[in-house]
């Protein structure tokens, strides 16, 4: 039987009253005060999320770009030195391996965040393709924490306890700071649909830096957040959660991520496909739903289109913020237009929902 793993800040989270529960091998708080209070204080201050599970994955080396760029959909010779993008980590099938940021520091060293559960995986498919190539790729996952502080108030909260003006990092880059006498990464990156920071450093300083961010949050309302709040706010956000909405069976164009993908780079993994599809159409596409009653809807429930079963809800949920049930599914590519209804199966019950634009919650600039 494989141990459980647990982050840096495991006792900090006990201490807190927080719910654990085991998340892809990892013991994890999936909520303190509840879903509902930790979504909304992200929403309307801010929140602390432990995120040391995510994996690190680095690629150095005077191949290090050919190498993220032959694995990866996203243009990374777009990317200036300490800017991060969004992308896929691709198959020969033009579907996803994994999703991931793309941290570049120069042109011979990318730094890769990827999911919890494909760190193995993920490093293995690099690695494997990276023979040839002058390069090294190290799963660092290891070696670092990593914690998400996100909300509105984010900076006013972060600003004091850095080295550097916030303002200066712009959304999607980084910097090096110090952090009250601990050396961070500080990303302006998140999963929530807020604006926001993600701190990394070495798991030894993990506590130090989550109870200092908490203390000097507190008359900002900061509170921590689980993996419940996590995932209702990546959901209103139309963010995508692998093993979910994406996977090996799904392309990127599926999945409606064609911004991320750069066929004019040159040749990639899987690139042939997506040009393909792109020349015929597609054939599905994912949406997002509302629910026409106030029947919630969950991931896994079956969809139908004209009496027929066509697949399942990737990701359905109540909307804390919105107020209202929304969900993510595939549908036939006619079917998947803004105004079309269709019905998930609830209990044996067909609940009508509706498609509608995406995201379902977009914050203000």
């Amino acid at each position: 039987m494989t141990e459980i793993k647990r982050t840096p800040l495991n006792d900090a989270h006990r201490a807190l009253g927080a719910k654990m529960v085991e998340f892809v091998g990892w013991d994890m708080p999936v909520q303190y005060s509840g879903t509902m209070p930790e979504h909304l204080a992200v929403r309307t201050a801010a929140g602390l999320f432990d995120v040391s599970h995510m994996g690190e994955i680095e690629v150095r080396g005077k191949d290090a770009l050919k190498l993220v760029q032959l694995i990866s959909s996203n243009d990374a010779s777009k990317l200036a030195d300490t800017q991060i993008h969004y992308s896929a980590l691709m198959t020969p099938q033009g579907t996803f391996v994994d999703d991931m940021l793309v941290h570049r520091f120069h042109s011979e060293y990318f730094f890769l965040c990827v999911n919890a559960s494909n760190i193995d995986k993920d490093f293995d498919w690099i690695a494997s393709n990276a023979k040839g190539l002058d390069v090294e790729v190290k799963n660092t996952s290891d070696k670092y924490f990593q914690i998400a502080l996100q909300g509105p108030r984010s900076v006013e909260i972060l600003q004091p306890l850095v080295d550097i003006d916030l303002s200066s990092i712009k959304y999607y880059w980084f910097k090096e700071s110090n952090f009250s006498g601990i050396p961070v990464l500080l990303t302006r990156t998140g999963y929530t649909g807020e604006d926001g920071f993600e701190i990394y450093g070495l798991p030894d300083e993990a506590v130090k830096v989550w109870d200092k961010v908490l203390e000097q949050g507190q008359p900002f309302g900061l509170v921590p957040a689980g993996l419940a709040a996590r995932n209702t706010l990546r959901l209103e956000a139309k963010m995508m959660l692998y093993g979910n909405d994406i996977d090996d069976t799904t392309t990127v164009l599926e999945a409606d991520l064609g911004w991320i993908v750069k066929l004019a780079k040159g040749d990639f993994l899987g690139r042939d496909v997506l040009v393909q599809q792109k020349e015929k159409g597609l054939s599905r596409k994912i949406v997002g739903f509302e629910v026409l009653d106030r029947t919630p809807i969950r991931d896994g429930y079956p969809v139908f289109v004209d009496g027929q079963q066509i697949g399942q809800v990737t990701s359905g949920s109540p909307s804390p913020f919105l107020k209202k049930n929304i969900g993510l599914a595939y549908l036939p590519i006619d079917k998947a237009t803004i105004g079309t209804e269709f019905s998930v199966q609830v209990r044996g019950r067909d609940i009508a929902v509706r498609v509608i634009e995406t995201p379902f919650y977009k914050r203000k600039k």
